[in-house]
């Protein structure tokens, strides 16, 4: 049965038509692209390290699988909670304005990561920089919904969504390769570092985005209003259900990813580095071509594809039991393939799902979702899975992925119920 084109329902939306957004001058759209999607690498680079650093991070402060899934989930339930919070504020700004002040918070919020002695204040640092990065997460992808026709905007996001290829294929192979030979505190060290050039870059080159706020002039002082508009339109909270979906079809696995590799497949702690390099380096090299199939063939059609491709990687590496390198490395880039690869149609069609003069509140609403339910993803494979007090293997880690695969063969019905209207 043929999957039909999220582009055919374009005129089913109860939105107005949307106008032109306002392309910014002085700087190439593909240079800004490539800008944006250097703020995003250290965003998601800052939450990915975490995650293969669970191995040393529960043997250094002594913790259980549960207590590392807070950590991981605290990032992600103080990112949603920034998110809804700037769902009131974020579209009565300039772009540049918004996306300057919160990137400014997230490298703080990371430097306190990287100055943390104990488990407790490292947690609370991670409150702190979930709530920045995942606001400014939120403002990247609205840039490119204001600046990216509808036509190209699934490769503009490929581009953009490569950062987590990148983050995973450069940033962290070396993070734990730093952290092996120094301690976990130099990845967040580097972060830092890349993260000041950054926004001195921005503060120089990026240019102001005011568009949005001449369009549908209610925007100013009303952001209740908008968000009222959005959370009653049936397409925008079926795009947000969408989104759950998409990340509990991803987030039940991957926050425990890196300790099973360990405990049951029997991984050393160094060859994680190379999970992530070969996968990342897989996904690196599809995420844009993703995009740019899933603009020539349809969104939702890839969508489908991308979902197809993921449900065997997700079956073998959560019921793996011990595996020569190798072939744990072949299931890596087919996993980070199709199970990452998902995320730049599925992105596409959520961007496309409201006009732009509601994209900065609805992006960081959206944002909010996202988070919550990789925190609530995180926080329910950690009472889910545990660790054997004598084997030290992970148990119940294949339940994990039955949930996963559920979750990613519902998102396909959710996702051709989405209507593209900008």
């Amino acid at each position: 049965m043929a999957v039909p084109s999220s582009a055919h329902h374009a005129s089913m939306s109860s939105f107005p038509a949307p106008q032109k957004s306002p392309v910014p001058t002085g700087l190439s759209e593909r240079l800004l692209l490539l800008l944006l999607a250097t703020v995003q690498f250290t965003h998601i680079m800052d939450f990915m390290v975490m995650m293969p650093l669970g191995p040393q991070l529960m043997r250094i402060f002594q913790i259980e699988p549960h207590q590392f899934s807070l950590l991981v989930a605290s990032y992600t339930f103080s990112a949603a909670m920034a998110g809804l919070i700037g769902a009131f504020w974020v579209d009565r700004f300039d772009r540049k304005q918004a996306l300057l002040f919160c990137y400014a918070g997230f490298i703080l919020g990371t430097l306190a990561c990287a100055l943390a002695p104990t488990y407790h204040t490292l947690l609370a640092a991670r409150v702190i920089s979930g709530a920045f990065g995942g606001v400014s997460g939120a403002i990247v992808l609205t840039v490119v919904g204001d600046v990216v026709p509808l036509e190209r905007r699934a490769g503009a996001m490929g581009i953009v969504m490569a950062s987590f290829a990148f983050a995973a294929v450069a940033g962290v192979p070396v993070g734990l390769w730093l952290a092996a030979i120094w301690s976990w505190h130099a990845p967040f060290i580097i972060i830092v570092v890349v993260g000041c050039i950054l926004w001195v870059t921005c503060l120089m080159i990026f240019p102001s985005l005011r568009g949005h706020l001449t369009e549908g002039g209610h925007v100013r002082g009303q952001a209740l209003a908008g968000l009222r508009e959005l959370v009653t339109n049936g397409n925008t909270v079926t795009a947000m259900f969408f989104m759950t979906l998409l990340v509990l079809g991803h987030f039940m696995i991957i926050p425990f990813l890196s300790p099973s590799l360990v405990s049951n497949v029997g991984l050393q702690e160094h060859e994680l580095s190379w999970v992530y390099l070969v996968g990342g380096f897989a996904s690196l090299c599809t995420s844009p071509v993703v995009g740019r199939m899933a603009d020539k063939h349809g969104r939702l059609r890839m969508f489908v594809v991308t979902i197809a491709g993921a449900l065997a990687p997700i079956y073998f590496i959560t019921n793996q039991g011990a595996t020569p390198l190798f072939w744990v490395l072949v299931l890596a880039a087919l996993f980070f393939i199709f199970a990452g690869g998902r995320f730049v149609p599925g992105q596409a069609i959520i961007t496309s799902a409201v006009p732009a003069r509601l994209r900065g509140t609805f992006m960081s609403l959206n944002s909010s979702v996202r988070d919550m339910a990789a925190g609530l993803a995180s926080l329910l494979g950690g009472h889910i899975v545990a660790r054997d007090a004598i084997t030290g293997k992970i148990l119940h880690f294949p339940t994990l992925g039955w949930i996963a695969i559920g979750a990613s063969l519902l998102s396909i019905f959710v996702a051709s119920r989405v209507k593209p209207v900008s």
